[in-house]
């Protein structure tokens, strides 16, 4: 069975730091992205990665904090946060494609996705 699985979330104070896992089984996926919800606007894209070139995105609000990177011998990707802010606390989701696509932030470019992990920053 295809399926995503995230783990990593917890609870942190402002300026620390974690790692979100996102392991994926059955299917070696063409694209890989983190999201997080934004209550009341759907999922902001936080980063993305094509597994096969290495590709990375990210958006302004994690750039120079957020490293999306991938061990393909796991099929794994992870989202290393540093320096993160209050701001920054949402349910987190991982998210895989097929194919290529000019938005890969948006989170409707995206076609399996997981059960998401909480990351929480106090202040």
């Amino acid at each position: 069975q295809v399926q995503l699985v995230e783990s990593g979330g917890g609870s942190v104070q402002a300026g620390g730091s974690l790692r979100l896992s996102c392991a994926a089984s059955g299917y070696t996926y063409r694209r890989v992205g983190w999201f997080r919800q934004v209550p009341g606007t759907g999922h902001e894209g936080v980063a993305a990665i094509y597994t096969s070139s290495g590709t990375t995105y990210y958006a302004d609000s994690v750039k120079g904090r957020f490293t999306i990177s991938q061990d393909n011998a796991k099929n794994t990707v992870y989202l290393q946060m540093n320096s993160l802010k209050p701001e920054d606390t949402s349910m987190y989701v991982c998210a895989a494609a097929y194919g290529d696509t000019l938005y890969p932030l948006r989170w409707g470019e995206y076609h399996r996705w997981g059960q998401g992990t909480q990351v929480t920053v106090s202040s």
